[in-house]
């Protein structure tokens, strides 16, 4: 038998894969923690319109571009530093002559200041340091003109006194099943960083965390999408194994996580 390749990677793409995109290949579409159901109630109290000019971070594979350019926004400007959805979120923004994307990080855009009024930023900043999400709270307050509106939709864990022990225990056992370090915070942890970015609080609403259960897949994905899913993972066994860990650390932790989600101002 010939000698492995130093630093070759063995095994099936989808032992490696970090969960979102495990999820993504598998033909899932919404990747958020709470839902199309948060998501929809957030952008309702946000109410992005045809003067808005929308910067979207991390748009995946662009289920919510989908939405906010629903209105014919003057502006769409998706900012991702990944290139793994490109394509899809490609095909959801081509036919919007105002929407482009570019390749940059969320803690520092480019944008010139001042020139957006809504920011949305879904299942992101769960996986940065505290310093980190704090960073990109603050390059969005930079780029908001006064008044705007900034939606963040993000992994949160419950109830607000849980642990700091506890706390740890999940989100070690999070990172080694999802494969990315996952750094959730309590809901009035949440609330107090984005109020230390400079933030008003206008709404906050929570949801449970059911990303992988069966009446939210469905409800999220439509039956026919959640039955081409789910033949996906029943057909890679490396998939299957995958997303069924996922699902028993998901379900093993349902009573400490949720999902949370703020629609916040830039004071005027």
């Amino acid at each position: 038998m010939s000698e492995q390749v130093k630093g070759q990677r063995q095994g099936p793409e989808e032992k490696r894969l970090q969960g979102h995109w495990l999820l993504a290949k598998m033909g899932k579409k919404v990747l958020r923690p709470g839902g199309m159901e948060m998501t929809s109630a957030l952008l309702t109290e946000a109410a992005p319109q045809a003067e808005d000019d929308i910067v979207e971070y991390g748009p995946g594979v662009g289920r919510t571009a989908q939405i906010l350019l629903s209105v014919q926004p003057r502006s769409y400007t998706a900012v991702d530093p990944n290139l793994e959805a490109a394509a899809e979120l490609a095909a959801v923004i081509s036919p919007h002559p105002q929407a482009r994307r570019i390749t940059a990080d969320a803690a520092d855009t480019g944008l010139a200041a001042e020139s957006v009024t809504l920011v949305v930023g879904e299942a992101m900043l769960t996986m940065q340091s505290e310093s980190d999400k704090l960073r990109v709270m603050r390059e969005s307050l930079r780029i908001l003109k006064p008044g705007g509106r900034y939606v963040i939709h993000e992994l949160a864990f419950t109830p607000d006194h849980v642990s700091p022990a506890r706390i740890e225990e999940v989100s070690r056992e999070l990172a080694r099943t999802i494969k990315v370090g996952a750094r959730p915070l309590t809901c009035a942890h949440w609330r107090e960083l984005l109020e230390s970015a400079g933030f008003e609080v206008c709404y906050e609403w929570q949801n449970p965390m059911a990303l992988l259960r069966p009446a939210r897949l469905i409800k999220d994905e439509g039956p026919l999408t959640f039955l081409k899913f789910a033949a996906n993972v029943l057909r890679n066994p490396a998939a299957r194994e995958r997303v069924g860990a996922m699902r028993k650390v998901f379900n093993r932790n349902r009573d400490n996580l949720c999902a949370v989600g703020f629609v916040v101002r830039k004071p005027i």
